[in-house]
């Protein structure tokens, strides 16, 4: 049986794969993770239940393996009835060891997962080199209950690379597993 290399492994070697095509002289030019940063916004679910953002931070703080932080408005907007500081979001921000466990546990667990998953975008990588993408339902990662049903929420995940352009981060996350969809479906909208 052949050994499953793990996301770690896989961006040391990333040096080895890519320096043919970007010319890298040595190892700390290749791209590397920085961090991963998780968002969830409640917006004005929090005027309507109380415990709502305590409800998502403890699932976060299970999906991720740590401690969230709430995030308060930046200015208050009177259509949506938000003052300065009301919370209105969740966030938490991975770097090493838990941040490596994470896209291990996202590459290989919850993206297989989602219904009808036919791939990730290759517009979602950005111009220097960050890969965002969205989830609809928390419900794919593995630590939520059968009772967190009722209360699904759907969260933003960004990948921080070391990446320069849109290009080389594309090739750097493809070598760290991220399954994007094949050029030819891509193609055959447009």
């Amino acid at each position: 049986m052949a050994k499953h290399s793990t996301v770690k492994e896989k961006e040391s070697e990333s040096f080895d794969k890519m320096k043919g095509a970007f010319g890298y002289k040595n190892t700390m030019a290749s791209p590397k993770m920085k961090k991963v940063v998780i968002n969830v916004g409640t917006g004005t679910m929090v005027k309507k239940d109380k415990n709502k953002n305590e409800a998502i931070s403890d699932r976060l703080s299970k999906i991720t393996g740590q401690k969230v932080s709430l995030r308060g408005a930046k200015q208050s907007i009177a259509s949506f009835k938000i003052r300065q500081g009301d919370p209105v979001g969740v966030m938490v921000t991975l770097r090493g060891k838990r941040m490596f466990a994470f896209l291990e546990k996202l590459i290989n667990v919850a993206i297989p997962r989602t219904k009808d998953f036919r791939g990730i975008n290759r517009t979602t990588v950005d111009n220097i080199g960050n890969l965002t993408m969205g989830i609809k339902e928390h419900t794919i990662f593995p630590e939520t209950a059968d009772e967190d049903i009722r209360d699904v929420f759907g969260l933003s995940i960004t990948l921080v690379s070391s990446a320069k352009s849109k290009k080389e981060g594309t090739a750097f996350f493809e070598i760290l597993g991220v399954p994007f969809k094949k050029e030819e479906d891509t193609k055959k909208k447009k």
